[in-house]
Formats: structure tokens, sequence, C-alpha cells
């Protein structure tokens, strides 16, 4: 009997001790086995990633909608694995007839995607896999083997049509085009999952390599080009007086208007080359995007991001002169770099620009912006400052965003939150963030608003997808962000970027360096967060009165850990507010009693979430009705 009793409690023990773990995926296992990935959150002694260089030329001529382009990749294979195949990433066959898409498409939409002219390695041609079947990801096997850390040339010439209707990427109007995802990449190879075959669906975003870039896009006079990285030629395809102005601009503190209406209607802009090719650099990003007109303005000035070395960061803006709030829109990038670079994350931005592009899309890439125009400027600001803060997550960290996106989008949601109450006020923020960010959550009570976070990006749709990659880890950041307090939260936040920036970082990679750094075992509460179908339902239950006080007694109906304030309102006319952190929840999350330490008798007593939106506000206050009774 003794030896029963002894077993059922070393069992009982042993499951209380181990019923936070986290639930870790096989694949994210094997990576721990293999000594990639460390269970400290930091990379593993074997970690390794590939990586290639990108040479790429494209031939731009509207109102031709076709875009010509020719690359050599040299692509490195640091894995130690020994490679049959090479998967593609053809991310604009997601506008060919068939094509895997979340809805349907209209006739403006649909183009006939990516079509391979040639495609050769080490010098030799090979036939390109055509099967009618692959759409944005396609298998081509190598004729001899990439063996581990060895590397491949590859030489790839292609054309597609721009798509007539502009959403990521596409024709702005007859004479302007944004090209995003514009030539084929090696898809990533990676040490938990292999090649990554997930196909783009026009809802799910992005996961590439960092990559070296060298890329030249040839126009027609009168075209500029804005785009990623540094551009290496200004004075050869830029009007004495133009390269002037846009070389100033890069020290200014002032808008700088590089080209105007004017300017670019007399033809004064462009060197009068009959074609002019415009070529970029960038290292250590993971992809490349440019923004072409003949008729876009072009406004510039520069912000310090670096306060210890005192470097400055090219802000700039490309749009159609009709576009009022546009007008604004440098001064609203200046004012996110350096927020961005001095508060949270409190990185200096890592890039030596930013363009924000008029478009059609509010979507980011490596120092470009595709955002559109709006009559509220107030909400431009809120836009620009959301996609400039994607700079972080996913491009100075190598994020899944297919898989993962609340690795990405919830921090820019977090940042974009965060900033809009230095700049308007902590009440017009939230009020913002409630309406745009978690109101769907708390109004829609389906099954795919609750389930858990961490649940993959490609088994996701519709609501559930939007408010698991925004509005809801944004909350689990905040929450953390206030049980922590700003300096710890901080400084496990820099720790976790120092050491996966470059890299690509999973979600238990994020939540174990938050472990470590923060010396407590944090995972409770991201069990109850990212790996639970809970939601914020929060109800008082009763109030007890002692002589040292009164108890607060309050069932968590939704299980979510969330903060908290409580509001006593006392007999005696005065008030106060007791704010409690998701630790109050640690313990049991079911229920918890909170003590009112004033010896005063409460005569109404409230709960209120702020940003944390109750589901249900009918149980957030007591009393509740003339028959619940002061016990």
């Amino acid at each position: 009997m003794f030896r029963l009793i002894v077993v059922v409690l070393f069992t009982i023990s042993f499951n209380l001790a181990h019923a936070q773990e986290l639930y870790t995926p096989r694949d994210v296992k094997k990576a721990y086995e293999k000594g990639t990935r460390s269970r400290d959150g930091r990379p593993g002694s074997n970690y390794w990633q590939n990586r290639a260089h990108y040479n790429i030329s494209l031939s731009v001529a509207p109102p031709n909608r076709t875009i010509q382009g020719s690359e050599t990749i040299t692509y490195f294979n640091n894995s130690p694995d020994t490679l049959s195949f090479l998967a593609f990433k053809l991310i604009v066959n997601i506008h060919k007839p068939g094509a895997p898409r979340t809805g349907g498409a209209n006739e403006k939409y649909l183009t006939q995607g990516v079509h391979i002219d040639s495609f050769s390695v080490n010098g030799k041609a090979q036939a390109w896999n055509n099967q009618p079947y692959y759409y944005t990801t396609v298998p081509v096997k190598l004729n001899q083997p990439l063996n581990a850390k060895d590397s491949v040339q590859l030489f790839i010439k292609w054309h597609y049509d721009v798509s007539l209707q502009s959403g990521r990427e596409g024709m702005i109007d007859s004479t302007s085009y944004f090209l995003a995802y514009s030539y084929p990449r090696v898809a990533v190879y990676d040490d938990y999952q292999g090649w990554d075959f997930t196909n783009f669906n026009d809802a799910l975003e992005f996961y590439n390599d960092f990559n070296s870039y060298s890329v030249q896009v040839q126009v027609p006079e009168n075209y500029v080009v804005w785009g990623t990285g540094t551009l290496l030629n200004p004075s050869e395809v830029l009007q004495p007086g133009i390269a002037k102005k846009f070389s100033n601009s890069l020290t200014s503190d002032e808008v700088v208007h590089v080209a105007t209406q004017q300017e670019l209607l007399q033809k004064q802009v462009t060197r009068q080359n009959g074609m002019n090719t415009w070529k970029f650099s960038a290292h250590n990003v993971p992809d490349v995007a440019f923004g072409i007109s003949d008729h876009f303005v072009w406004d510039a000035s520069s912000v310090v991001v670096d306060g210890k070395t005192g470097r400055r960061a090219s802000a700039q803006a490309a749009y159609n002169d009709t576009a009022a709030d546009f007008h604004h829109v440098v001064h609203f990038a200046k004012e996110a770099l350096a927020w961005l670079s001095n508060n949270w994350p409190g990185i200096p931005y890592p890039y030596e620009k930013t363009t924000v592009f008029q478009g059609y899309a509010g979507m980011e890439y490596p120092m470009m912006a595709n955002d559109e125009t709006y009559d509220d400027t107030s909400f431009s600001r809120f836009v620009a400052m959301h996609e400039i803060a994607h700079t972080y997550m996913p491009f100075y960290m190598g994020i899944n965003e297919t898989r993962y996106g609340f690795m990405d989008e919830g921090w820019a949601t977090t940042f974009e939150c965060l900033f809009n109450r230095d700049m308007m006020g902590t009440e017009k923020a939230d009020s913002m963030f409630k309406l745009f960010r978690v109101v769907d959550w708390n109004n829609d009570p389906s099954q795919s608003q609750d389930l858990p976070i961490i649940t993959p990006g490609p088994n996701l749709s519709g609501g559930g997808l939007g408010i698991n990659e925004y509005g809801k880890p944004a909350l689990g950041y905040l929450a953390i962000k206030d049980m922590l307090g700003d300096q710890l939260f901080k400084k496990c936040l820099h720790e976790y970027m120092s050491q996966w920036n470059g890299k690509h970082p999973l979600p238990w990679d994020f939540f174990y360096s938050f472990n470590r750094t923060s010396g407590q075992n944090l995972d409770w509460f991201w069990n109850n967060w990212f790996f639970s179908h809970n939601y914020i339902d929060l109800s008082i239950k009763n109030i007890s009165k002692t002589k040292t006080g009164s108890f607060v007694a309050i069932e968590n109906v939704g299980g979510m850990a969330a903060p908290f304030d409580l509001f006593i309102h006392y007999k005696d006319g005065t008030s106060e507010r007791i704010h409690q952190s998701a630790a109050v929840w640690k313990n049991n999350q079911h229920k918890s009693l909170i003590k009112i330490k004033s010896k005063k008798e409460p005569d109404s007593v409230r709960i209120d979430g702020g940003l944390f939106m109750d589901a249900d506000n009918s149980n957030n206050s007591w009393p509740r009705d003339k028959s619940i009774a002061y016990k």
C-alpha cells in the first residue's frame, strides 16, 4: 500500500511538473535531435541555412504589360544533405487560371503566369518542369545532384504579363507598375521541414532565404524606378539637377521634392537615352521589389536611426500628385523609422532606406511598401507605420510567414499599437486597435475564431486566419510585456532578435528564448495564449468582506490569461483602480481571488480589460441586480 501511494504521488508530481510543457511538432523535435536548434531558444551548434546570390535583369516598357527577365543564381547548399532536385517559387503563377486561391478571381486578375524560356545548370541546358498542375511551387530535378557544402550556378530566362488588377503586385495604372515576386527564386530548404512546398494561395505570405541581389531594371526614358537596395548609378539615369536633389535628400532633415509634377511633364527628370538601366544592390535580404512610373512624383528626406553612430536612413515616397495624403508620407515614414529605432523594438533600423509607393495593397517588402491612398491622413500614417514595422519581422528576422504569420503580423500589430499610443494618445489608439484588430474576435463566437494561434497558416482561412495572425497574438505580446514589465520584456526581445536576426526562428525558439532570458518558465503563459482554444471572458462571481478588507472572486469563463483592471467605487464616494497582470492566472487559470486592501465598504466593482475586450460584459459588474446580496 505504501509503495502504491509513493507511485501515485510521484505520478501526480511528475504530471504537474510537465503539465505545462509546450506541444512540439515532430519536425521541430528532429531539429533538436540534430542539434540545429536548442531547447533554450538559441540556434543549435549544428544550425545552418542556405542562401544565394541573384543577378537579375528586368526589362519593362509600359504600356506593354510583358515583363522580360533573366537571372543568374549562384545557390549555396550549406546543409548536410545532398539535393537531387531544387524547388522553385513562381509566385505570380497565382494569376493562372486554376491556381489554388482563397476565393474567386475576375478576368483582370488572371494571366498565363510565368513562362520559362530557358533554363541551364552550371552552363548546361536542362529541361524545366512544365507540369500543368504545378503553380507557385515547382520541383526541378537536377541532372547532377548538388552535394552538401557545394554550390550550383543556375541561369533562367522568363517572361510574364503584369496583371491588370493590382494587388500586392501588378498594374497601378497604364504607365505605373509594381513589380513584386517578379523573378523565379529557389524555395527555402531548411533544417526542420526540408523543402518548403507550400503553395502561395493569395492570403498567406512568404518564406524566403537571406540572399544578395544585383538587379538591373531597364525602362524607357522618363520612367523612374524605386526599389529595394542601393541605387548604384543615379548620375547615369537622372539628369544632373535631379541627381543632386536626390543626393541632398540622403542627409537632409527637410523634405526634398526630388521630382515634381512639373519636372516630370517637362521631361527634366531622367536621362534622355531612349532606355535607361537602373542598377540596385542589396545584401542579406529575403526579397526585392520595384515600382516604376513616368508620372509619380518623388519626395525624399532622411532621419537619424542610430543615435550612437549618427547613421541616417532615407525615407522616400512615390505617388500620383493627386493623392493628398501622400504629400505627408515622407514625414510619416521618418516618424516611423525614428520611433521603431528608439522605442519598440528599439533596434536601429537595419537598412539604408524605405520607400512608400502608392498602390493598392497595404503590403511590405524589404525597404519598400505598396500602400493605398486614404482620405483620412491619420489612417495613412497608421498603414505606413505598420508596413515599415515589418522591417524587423519578417525581414530582419527570417520568419516563415506562411506557416507562422503571427510571428510577424502579430509583432507589426503590437508595434503599431504602441506607436499610436505615443502619437495620438492611449484612448484614441486603443479605440483604433479594438476597431481594426480584435472586434471580430470579440463579436464572433464561431469556432474558427478560437482556434489556437499556433495553428499553421495553411490550415486556416477566413476570420480564423486574420485573428490568429494580427489581433490575438498582438494581445499576447502586449500581455507578456505588461506581466514582465518594459525593462525585462525589452531585454528578452533584444536577446531573441540578437540570436535570430538573419536566420529562421520558429515559435519555439521565441518562447524558449524568452524563458531563458527572463529566468522564468513562462510555458504556462505560452500554452494559455498560443496553444489553447481560449477566449477572453471574465466574470465577477461575488465579493466577501473581512476585517482587513474585501475579496473579489473572479471566474475566468473564457480561459484566456488576460490582464484586467478592477474599478472599485466605495460607499463613501471614493474610487480605486487595481491592475492585475496575466500573472494573476499563473497558478489557477479558472478562478482568482483579488484582495482589496482598503477597509472601506465597496458599493460597486467593475472589470475592464481595456484592449483585452471581454466577450460578455453582462457579468463584469457587481452588483448585477438587486438579487445579488452583499456577503
